[in-house]
């Protein structure tokens, strides 16, 4: 999912509906990426590697990404 955002809620929203479709479907969600300007029109691969929080519902991850095909 993209969005031109911070977030794919709005932050006054407590209930986060957004969120909670996405994540009841399975699907990820990171938010507030940038400088995503070096990646258009290059094949790369993503890795978000999250931070280990016990018992927290939401956490930082560390993005970054690999510019180039890798190899499988």
């Amino acid at each position: 999912m993209r969005v031109d955002s911070l977030a794919i809620d709005s932050a006054s929203d407590p209930t986060r509906p957004a969120h909670t479709v996405l994540l009841q479907a399975g699907i990820l969600i990171v938010e507030s990426l940038t400088d995503l300007g070096a990646l258009v029109g290059r094949p790369f691969t993503f890795f978000a590697v999250p931070v280990k929080v016990a018992g927290a519902a939401a956490f930082t991850i560390v993005g970054s990404s690999a510019i180039g095909a890798l190899d499988p």
